[in-house]
């Protein structure tokens, strides 16, 4: 009696884990959106209105280690840029540590900070950091196409292809 109750549970259980392991790129490829989204719309604002982005990164946020012109310039760099590329999955691990480091001085820069933002900051650290560790999933650029290239190129003895 129990013997296949326990097969049965271990046979559901199998199903469940191999239809959540299907789901993993469609997850990934939610979480970059989501966070991409966040970020870039946030990069946006500061290019719309330079003036108030400078006044913010000179009167708001306490940068360390640098001047708010270069601050200001980095971080919107970083938010406008580093999304696309973890979008897409082009050296997505590195967008997903870049726009870590865009959080984590967002937080550190601001003296005082809401709890519901910091909370929000929380969450998008959390998914950055899956993202860094667990990779941007078979859905991007870095697992799907460039993967394949440099597979073919290795096929062909290292030679690229000339297309």
């Amino acid at each position: 009696m129990i013997t296949p109750l326990l097969h049965r549970s271990h046979q559901l259980w199998q199903h469940l884990t191999t239809a959540l392991d299907g789901a993993r790129p469609l997850a990934a490829l939610l979480a970059r959106a989501y966070i991409a989204q966040v970020f870039f719309l946030a990069g946006l604002t500061k290019v719309r209105d330079w003036d108030t982005t400078l006044l913010l990164f000179t009167e708001e946020y306490a940068v360390p280690l640098l001047s708010p012109e270069v601050a200001a310039v980095l971080g919107t760099t970083g938010e406008l840029v580093l999304p696309v590329l973890l979008l897409v999955g082009l050296a997505g691990r590195f967008a997903a540590l870049g726009l870590s480091v865009v959080n984590a001085v967002a937080v550190l820069s601001l003296a005082d900070i809401a709890p519901a933002a910091l909370q929000l900051h929380i969450t998008w650290g959390v998914l950055l950091a899956a993202l860094a560790l667990y990779g941007v999933g078979r859905w991007s650029l870095d697992c799907g196409w460039l993967h394949h290239r440099l597979d073919d190129w290795r096929a062909r003895g290292g030679h690229p292809s000339v297309q």
